[in-house]
């Protein structure tokens, strides 16, 4: 998964603190903003609040995106689309494509349903790349434990 040197990398880096701040303020964005996007499909009612709510997650992903590239060069030396990171890089290229349609939507003049519907489209996507994100998390997390009791257990070893 990761390189011991890589491990280290990611403790330094500042982008990793940032990523673990934002990326559950996003998903909770995402779980609000998909209620009330349902919640106009279904109702007719609160167009303002799921548009509000749409900008918040686009301006989210974004952030994310870049304080992510900015972590992936910390990471790999490389800004987007290292080997390392590439599933993980089209998953939220994909997401952040289907987010920005919603400008396209608007754009060519589509109307309130179809733009919303575009949005339910996204976030589905967005769900794929979030549970990348976590798989990977779970897996770091098991790879610093084994590597932490192997230390452990080798300094026990020498003592």
């Amino acid at each position: 998964m990761y390189t011991p040197d890589q491990l280290a990398r990611r403790e330094r880096s500042k982008w990793t603190r940032v990523q673990i701040i934002l990326a559950p303020i996003q998903f909770v964005a995402f779980l609000i903003s998909f209620g009330l996007v349902i919640h106009y499909l279904v109702t007719g009612q609160g167009y303002l609040a799921a548009t509000i709510s749409i900008w918040v997650k686009i301006a989210l992903i974004w952030a994310l995106t870049i304080t992510g590239m900015l972590w992936e060069y910390d990471m790999y030396d490389h800004y987007f689309m290292a080997k390392e990171f590439f599933w993980e890089d089209l998953g939220n290229l994909i997401a952040i494509l289907t987010h920005n349609a919603y400008f396209v939507a608007k754009w060519v003049g589509a109307d309130e349903r179809t733009v919303m519907w575009v949005m339910v489209f996204a976030y589905i996507t967005y769900l794929f790349n979030a549970a990348q994100f976590i798989v990977r998390g779970i897996r770091s997390a098991r790879q610093r434990r084994a590597l932490q009791s192997a230390g452990t257990q080798a300094t026990t070893v020498r003592s």
